[in-house]
């Protein structure tokens, strides 16, 4: 133990002298967090909108009122022209056009329903049905405070505002929606844990990844290997003072999560960093596993980001697994990220315990093993 202590010693005087590698380390992580957590968001604020108004009523007024002080649209234009709303959307400067029927408030007078069309601009994918959600949103609540009933009809493709579908008998349905965990549907709350799982992977990784590969290139490994030091020593020695500062790094990022974005720490902390203690041995293997496969730092680099970009696409922080083919959802179980954001979410907003998170950890727990022996092993075949 003491000849493993050493050697990490030495590590540690190495990292907290060398400035530019205590910045990676401790700076670059908080401000990426501080950043990214604004920008990876599923939330679309200030949509550009435009708005036909056939019907130039009270009510119909305050409908786009009740859209431009949302928070989610600006209305950028309002006519009582389809040609003008076409040619805004054609040309990209506005994704949504919200066309209100002539007669709209004598139909919700006389019949108690009136159709509204909403036509969005498809071409951004996912964002199409999100607008057409908060749009919708807004359509229920300005229903629901007037007693009447407002159908909007969506158009996704190529939209000509001012066409609205045939009005048609429905049996209406009373719906109590609840959303569990986070019920102001906050996307910092879901972001942030699984972007303190990425950057305390990034680093951890790639600085573990250069580690053997630099004293390669200064030529020192074979200084170390006639010391007498085992090979799982010399592991254990390289990967300790790492995993040290990737659980420093962690605590960093979840304490501005929580003052800066108001992230709940609903779970055990002790169980969110015991399982931190073991994913964080298996991702720094897997770095020491890169450096002993490399000559050069560079080299570890580049091999590094490969894997990353493969585990941060597979993982569910961005995309929900749910989403993926099911060849994809069985293959990412391989992927030890996933398994740690699963663990992270659950810990921090759903307040999980150790029953709701034992299948990802023992997940992480063989993967640690499997990672652990692979390093071992590969760094007796390079050195000997």
């Amino acid at each position: 133990m003491r000849r493993i202590l050493f050697l990490a010693r030495a590590e540690v005087l190495h990292v907290v002298r060398d400035r530019a590698t205590l910045a990676q380390v401790l700076v670059l992580p908080a401000a990426q967090l501080l950043i990214l957590s604004n920008a990876a968001t599923f939330e679309i604020r200030d949509t550009p909108a435009y708005v036909v108004d056939f019907d130039g009523s009270s009510t119909s007024r305050e409908l786009v009122h009740r859209f431009s002080s949302s928070g989610h649209f600006r209305i950028l234009g309002q006519s009582a022209s389809p040609e003008a709303a076409n040619e805004q959307m054609l040309h990209g400067r506005v994704t949504m056009v919200l066309t209100v029927p002539a007669d709209f408030e004598r139909s919700l007078v006389r019949e108690g329903t009136a159709p509204v069309q909403i036509a969005v601009n498809a071409e951004k994918g996912a964002a199409a049905g999100i607008v057409q959600s908060y749009a919708g949103r807004i359509l229920s609540a300005y229903s629901t405070e007037l007693g009447v009933a407002l159908r909007p009809t969506a158009n996704s493709a190529r939209a000509t505002p001012g066409d609205t579908a045939p009005v048609t008998g429905a049996i209406r349905f009373e719906v109590e929606a609840r959303n569990w965990y986070n019920p102001t549907l906050n996307y910092q709350h879901y972001m942030v844990p699984g972007l303190l799982v990425a950057l305390v992977t990034l680093i951890g990784t790639l600085l573990s990844a250069q580690n053997i590969a630099r004293e390669k290139e200064l030529g020192t490994l074979e200084q170390l290997n006639v010391t007498p030091l085992t090979r799982g020593q010399f592991i254990a020695a390289k990967l300790m003072p790492f995993w040290v500062l990737a659980v420093v790094d962690l605590g960093v990022g979840l304490t501005l999560g929580r003052l800066f974005f108001g992230v709940p720490i609903r779970g055990s902390l002790l169980l969110l960093f015991g399982s931190a203690a073991l994913y964080l041995v298996v991702a720094l293997a897997i770095g020491l596993w890169i450096s002993t496969l490399v000559e050069t730092q560079q080299q570890a680099m580049f091999v590094t980001f490969f894997i990353m970009n493969i585990y941060l696409l597979m993982s569910g922080l961005f995309t929900p697994v749910d989403s993926m083919p099911p060849w994809v959802q069985t293959f990412s179980l391989l992927n030890p990220v996933r398994h740690f954001v699963t663990i992270s979410r659950a810990l921090l907003i759903k307040g999980a315990g150790l029953a709701e998170i034992a299948e990802p950890l023992l997940f992480l727990g063989a993967y640690a093993a499997i990672m652990l022996t692979l390093a071992v092993r590969q760094y007796s075949k390079r050195a000997a």
